[in-house]
């Protein structure tokens, strides 16, 4: 099991030890920080972007707390959140202290979302990403998106020459179906594979985590607090900015949310009882999945920050993780809005067509 320091307060509440831990993240000799931290919110999507400055502030204390792992793509802005990590990074020379995770394949238009994987889109990207980010080669880089048009092994294989040249470390797929994960795997090893997964979205359980066990791939799971909702229940709607992404998912509308409310209950009454907050019980809930599982909890407060951290020391029986379960039972509505967003966004819509379908273009 990878080392979970417990949390030393002083009698100010602040907290004086650092309290990540570092694990092995997929069986390719990557090393990261036992929870790593989502960038996406500060740059995209939930809301207007937060000023430069803050969020520097954020990621110094970030590391300074011991977390190393840093997750950006080249959509969030679209490319200023690789910008700002690249800043921040280079501020204080932190590079030799961090991994930074980015990824490429989502191509959003004012009218349309497309995913590429093509070799030609997928080399431009890596070199386009490293510029923003100021750096020789990137730890982690992830197809955010699978192509269902390329088949999966050309992807790979211009990931593997970017290995081979030394411009990435690790590769990692996002959202992957099993028979993808399988296939990309067979082309090079694939490290990470990037999903969400946390007490209300658990569709993961039964093909995709086995799969990437039975081959030594590490698990990074996104969204670990169901996007905010299980830190703040469904007052959480009411003040999210007009811009906010939140505002369209299903699971935040009228009807959905009323009903997502009675589960954000039930979990707030055991956070209650074990003396912590429901964010850090639900956070607490995925580090309790496995060793090689790695929460990336997206936050733009440093005060967010440290109860994310805290929760690393939150621990849980096999009866509570079972009674927490049964609560999320009751979740109600889709993880996105699919009138908007392709079906291929998630796992189980993620297959691409065989090789020999492919004419080189």
């Amino acid at each position: 099991m990878a080392k979970i320091e417990a949390v030393e307060m002083d009698s100010g509440g602040e907290d004086v030890a650092v309290v990540v831990g570092r694990m092995k993240l997929g069986s390719q000799g990557l090393e990261v920080s036992r929870q790593g931290l989502g960038c996406m919110g500060m740059s995209a999507f939930y809301g207007p972007p937060k000023p430069e400055s803050d969020m520097v502030e954020l990621i110094h204390y970030a590391v300074d707390k011991g977390v190393t792992l840093f997750d950006t793509s080249d959509v969030y802005g679209p490319y200023t959140n690789e910008v700002l990590l690249g800043k921040a990074v280079a501020e204080k020379t932190l590079r030799h202290k961090v991994q930074l995770a980015t990824k490429f394949g989502i191509q959003r238009t004012e009218n349309a979302v497309m995913i590429h994987g093509d070799p030609k889109y997928v080399r431009t990207c890596c070199e386009n990403s490293l510029k923003r980010l100021g750096v020789d080669c990137i730890d982690l880089y992830y197809q955010h998106r699978i192509d269902i048009n390329t088949p999966i092994e050309i992807t790979m294989r211009e990931l593997k020459k970017l290995v081979e040249e030394g411009k990435i470390k690790y590769i990692g797929l996002s959202e992957a179906s099993a028979s993808t994960i399988k296939r990309a795997h067979a082309v090079h090893p694939i490290t990470a594979v990037q999903l969400e997964w946390s007490l209300w979205t658990r569709d993961i359980e039964e093909e995709i985590v086995p799969t990437c066990r039975e081959l030594g791939i590490g698990i990074v799971c996104y969204a670990p607090l169901g996007r905010g909702f299980l830190a703040d229940g469904a007052k959480l709607v009411g003040v999210l900015s007009e811009i906010d992404y939140r505002k369209v998912n299903p699971r935040f509308q009228k009807g959905n949310s009323e009903q997502n409310e009675v589960v954000f209950q039930k979990v707030s009454g055991m956070a209650k009882r074990k003396g912590c907050t429901p964010s850090q019980l639900a956070l607490a809930w995925v580090h309790h999945q496995g060793p090689d599982v790695c929460p990336i909890p997206g936050t733009t407060k440093i005060q967010h920050l440290k109860s994310n951290i805290e929760a690393l020391s939150v621990k849980l029986t096999p009866e509570e993780m079972s009674e927490l379960e049964s609560y999320a039972s009751g979740v109600k509505g889709e993880r996105y809005d699919f009138g908007k967003i392709p079906p291929s966004f998630t796992w189980m819509h993620a297959h691409t067509p065989p090789l020999s379908s492919w004419k080189s273009q």
